[in-house]
Order: structure tokens, then sequence, then C-alpha cells
């Protein structure tokens, strides 16, 4: 229901009890909205969301109601789907159970805002977008590290003509996941089950076939090693279990227009650098190294001419030759800003490119890894249309 002033838009969110369900996408994104006063909109209106949490534990569901200013929740997703008042489906499940209850909320009219991946495999992840196409609903896919500042402001370098020609992209991501059998995990331990839809590949590259695609241009080709560095790990109840998904991936991508760039992605590596996850951008013109919030650049004026001499001290001090780039404007939180538009989009009808066709293209580049990881051989990439 809306009144001249307020859209109000029920949004059932199911599987946000899950710590990114509730962190990133209740708390800090819906929450958030709701705290702000909606979204405010030009001609004087606002979007206010009303959340519904769906899941499995009543008491958990519970639990995360009181936190989130009394939000509804119920164990029943076809009442929710039923209730004409909630107009959009959130699914932030684990992977193995998105696709079914996505085809059942599109049945229901709803439209589509999910997690990535969306599916396990790249022909359901375009069947989603097909069926929610031909049912005429609106549909996005969560793409959030594209409003990470770091990321943003390299966008803008690129924008400002920086790098001159760029000529590779280095990635690095990962941290230590802890195993659990005396230090408490940090990830959940379906992460590392292949059979429970984990695995680093189809977590990690769906996040970069979107950051390459929109940042640097379309992924044609991929070269990738997966590995299971840690094949035992501890789960939430301290049992003991084999690991069956790859924990590390290497991979080289080829990008049209001749960037070439490699990502190491891993959760058995420890962190010597200045971010969770770092891009270093060479180019003609100058480089630049981003953080998820901050970005140090180089330009050709300022870059030093080093000597190879393993003979004596390095004389260069090679970090002091980087400047970080200033604070130009303020950045609000990633999820939430994806949130917003996606608001946007379904009241106004506004543009979201992040269909449900840009999850499939990640899924597809996490499959070709896995392939190419199988066979030691480069993968192409067909286009998805």
């Amino acid at each position: 229901m809306s009144d001249s002033k307020t859209h109000n838009i029920g949004i059932i969110m199911n599987g946000v009890t899950g710590r990114m369900g509730t962190n990133q996408h209740l708390m800090r994104s819906i929450v958030a909205i709701i705290d702000q006063g909606g979204v405010r909109l030009p001609d004087g209106t606002s979007i206010l969301p009303r959340p519904v949490l769906v899941g499995r534990s009543a008491d958990k569901l519970r639990r995360l109601s009181e936190r989130a200013r009394g939000a509804q929740w119920t164990t029943d997703l076809d009442a929710a789907l039923a209730d004409k008042a909630n107009t959009i489906y959130f699914d932030s499940q684990t992977t193995d159970r998105r696709a079914a209850d996505v085809k059942r909320a599109i049945a229901a009219g709803k439209h589509i805002y999910c997690e990535k991946p969306t599916a396990t495999d790249t022909a359901t992840a375009a069947e989603l977008y097909r069926v929610a196409t031909e049912a005429g609903v609106k549909n996005g896919v969560v793409q959030d590290k594209l409003w990470l500042p770091g990321l943003m402001k390299l966008k803008e370098l690129i924008h400002r003509g920086f790098f001159g020609k760029i000529l590779s992209v280095r990635g690095e991501f990962g941290y230590w996941v802890f195993e659990g059998d005396t230090i408490p995990l940090q990830r959940p331990s379906w992460n590392y089950r292949k059979e429970e839809g984990g695995g680093i590949m189809i977590d990690m590259l769906c996040h970069w076939r979107y950051v390459l695609d929109n940042i640097f241009g379309p992924v044609r080709a991929v070269s990738c090693l997966g590995a299971t560095h840690i094949p035992e790990r501890w789960d939430e109840a301290g049992k003991k279990y084999a690991c069956t998904a790859d924990d590390s991936a290497y991979a080289t991508f080829e990008i049209e227009g001749g960037i070439i760039a490699h990502f190491n992605s891993s959760w058995c590596v420890r962190v010597r650098r200045d971010d969770l996850l770092t891009l270093q951008v060479d180019g003609t013109l100058g480089s630049a190294v981003a953080g998820l919030r901050d970005v140090w650049v180089q330009p050709y004026g300022a870059t030093p001419r080093p000597v190879w001499n393993p003979d004596v001290p390095q004389p260069i001090p090679f970090f002091d030759g980087w400047l970080k780039l200033p604070e130009q404007r303020e950045y609000d939180n990633a999820f939430k800003v994806q949130w917003e538009l996606f608001l946007r989009h379904v009241v106004r009808d506004e543009p979201f490119p992040w269909s449900l066709i840009e999850g499939a293209k990640g899924v597809q580049l996490a499959e070709a890894g896995l392939e190419s990881s199988r066979k030691r051989a480069w993968v192409n990439l067909k286009e998805l249309k």
C-alpha cells in the first residue's frame, strides 16, 4: 500500500539469517534505508521498504526481527509469496537452494533481486533470467563491489585518462580462514563442501566477472587452476569433515582490447598487502593500487628507474613513490547503494543494467574456471544472449 508521499514496498527476504544476509542486506541496507526515512525521489515522495523475514528457524527469525525494528517474519514462504503487499522477492540462501525458490517467486509475480551466484550452473542461471523476462518481472543480481570506494575511484581514474592504455590488472584477494578445531572458523562450513554449492571459484569468479566487465572490458577467456589446500576442517558443531570444494583459485583472464588480468583468490593466505582485496592496474601513463576503500597512484613522471643488482641493499623505497588519492566525495555502503537503485527501478522504472543475465555471466565464468582447472587448458567464453 502507498499514500501520496510514500511508496510502501513489501520485500520478502529469504535466507537473511546468515552472516551476509543479516549484516549487509538487512541491517546495513534495508534497515538503514528505513532509518533514513526511505529512498527520496525527485518528486518529493519516498520509497519505504517493509521487510518480511523468511527462513527455516523460527528462533533465529524472532531474534533477528527484534534487531530489525520488529520486522515481520515467517517460516512459510508460500504465505509470504501469496501476500500481494509483498512486491519484491530477495534471496540470500545457500546457492543450492536459490533457483527453485526464485522460480516460485517469479510464478507469484514478484520482482526478483538475489545474491550471487544465482545458480550452480550457467544453464540454470540463464533460465532464471529467461523465466523472469517472460513473466514480465523486474530482476537484478547483487554486484556490490562496483560501489566500493576503491573501485569507484579506479573507474574515475580510467574516465579521466590517468592510465593511458591499460596493460594489465593484478588482483589479490583472500585471508586465512581458520580450520575450526581450536580457533573458531569465520566462514560457514558449507563454503568448503562442493555438494552444498561451496568453493572459492563459484564464489569469487562471479565477482571478478562483473568487476572486470564493468570496469575494464568484457572477459573473453580464462585459464584457471583450483586447489583444495586444506583437506579437512571442523564445522559449526565442532565436527570434523572432509573438504570437497576448492579453497584457492589462480586465474588469468583475457579481456577484450588486449588487457591481461590475473587474480589470486584464496582462503589459505596470510595478508601482507594494503587490504583483503587489492587491484593493481598498470598503464602506459601511470599505475594505481586499489583496496576496498583507498587508492594509491604513481604517474609516469614519478616512476623510479630501478636497476637490478642483488648484491647491494635495495636503494629505492618503492612504497614512498605512491600518492594516496584524497577523498573527493562521500561513499555509502555498497550493498545499500545497489538496493536503493533496485528500489528505484521497481517503483520508477529507472535503468538497472545488473539483471539476472549478468548473474548468469558470473556463473559462466566460474564454470569455465572449473573446466579450465580440470582440463589444464584455456577456455573461451561464449556470448550469453
